[in-house]
Parts: structure tokens; sequence; C-alpha cells
């Protein structure tokens, strides 16, 4: 709605720890806003043209946090079993908009701790065959997932263990892995070319997701791809 917009702005513009980077009424068109543009946060209506706010998140891949603001209260529950990080149910005041940026604010802080905590250690562990085994990140090539089972893939062969994609990605430095199909995570240091959709790291071929393509290919070739 464009009161609810514009109040939403004037909010965003009175908090210094806030930069306001896109506004739109479309939640299709925002969906290409999201993956043109870093975004840490989302104020999301529930009552939108083309999809509401749920079957936007549910349509979305790696979406960054969302503060719902809408005026029906009964999404509430669905919102945070989606692991949203407030609910404002208009109309709401400046004090209750700031208490909902602020616990945003807060898990931001933490999730880049733990961002920098995981990139000062350069190994993990899983339990394959029985056994404990040490796993480097720089021999690490790619991870393929199959239902509650991930193998991966390394410079010396492959294991097999028992853990989800998002399990696995929570192990990893964001810096250097990255999800580019809803069942494959890839390290990007380790892609040797790139074809159509198909990454091609040491012997292996990596399917791009049409969902994550965008997202991947601005990661994997940032500003390192030299036109002529």
């Amino acid at each position: 709605e464009p009161m609810a917009r514009k109040l939403l702005k004037e909010y965003i513009e009175e908090t210094d720890f806030l930069q306001l980077v896109g506004v739109d009424e479309n939640p299709v068109k925002a969906m290409g806003l999201i993956k043109e543009l870093e975004i840490d946060l989302i104020f999301l209506d529930v009552n939108m043209p083309k999809m509401n706010g749920m079957e936007f998140m549910r349509s979305s891949t790696n979406l960054p946090m969302v503060i719902m603001t809408t005026a029906y209260g009964q999404y509430a529950l669905e919102g945070f079993e989606m692991a949203v990080i407030d609910y404002l149910v208009k109309p709401f005041s400046l004090e209750r908009f700031l208490k909902a940026a602020q616990k945003a604010l807060e898990l931001k802080i933490l999730k880049d701790k733990a961002a920098l905590a995981n990139d000062a250690i350069d190994h993990f562990y899983v339990k394959c065959n029985g056994k404990v085994t040490r796993v480097n990140y720089d021999e690490l090539l790619y991870i393929e997932g199959m239902s509650n089972y991930i193998t991966l893939y390394t410079t010396t062969g492959k294991l097999v263990v028992y853990l989800t994609i998002k399990g696995i990605l929570e192990k990893l430095p964001s810096k250097s892995f990255i999800q580019v199909h809803k069942s494959a995570v890839i390290n990007l240091d380790k892609i040797n070319s790139i074809d159509g959709n198909m990454l091609y790291i040491g012997e292996h071929k990596v399917a791009v997701g049409s969902n994550f393509s965008d997202e991947a290919m601005k990661r994997i070739l940032g500003d390192r791809f030299l036109k002529r």
C-alpha cells in the first residue's frame, strides 16, 4: 500500500543503522532487486499483487532477514515458522518499528561474528563409516545432497555423510562456499571453467539451478570477469 510504504521509508530514514536500497509494490519485481543488490533485511507485507508475502517467502531462495509488516495478525504463527525476525501488525509506532529493527541488527552482528570465526578455522570433522574424519576446506571441491545424506567430494576422494545441505552450509565459510543448486554446494576457489549452467570442478560437473543462477554467477564472476 502506498501510505504503508511511505511510512516505512520515513521510519527507515530516521534509523541510523538502516539504509534504504529499494522499494517495490510488486513482489515479482522485488525478487529481481534482491538478486541484484546486497540486501540484509526486507520489510514484507502479506497482502500484495501477484502473490502474497507467505508465497513470496516460500518461492524464494537465500532470502535476507525478513520482518513482516501487515494488518493481518493471523499470519504471525506461520511467519515465525518461516523464521521471520519479527511481525509488525499495522498500525505500528516508530518505537515498535525500532524494536524490530534492533532485533535484526543484533542478529546480523551475531552472524558476522560467526562468519569471522568460521573463516579463522581451516577444517571441520564429519562421521563417515563409523570413523570421525577431518575435512580441510581447501581440499573440498563440492558437496552433493540427497535426502538426509550428502556426499563430500574432495581432492583425495569422497565421503558419504548423514547430514543435509542446510546442515553442512552451517559448517562452511560463506566467503568460499556457495549453494548453486537445491542439492549442490561448491567451493568457489575450485572452479576451472563454466559452460552455460554447468560448472567444471576438477573432473566433476555441477549444474547450477535456475533459482540460484543469478546470485551464483554474481558470486563466481564478480568483478574478475574480463570482457573484451
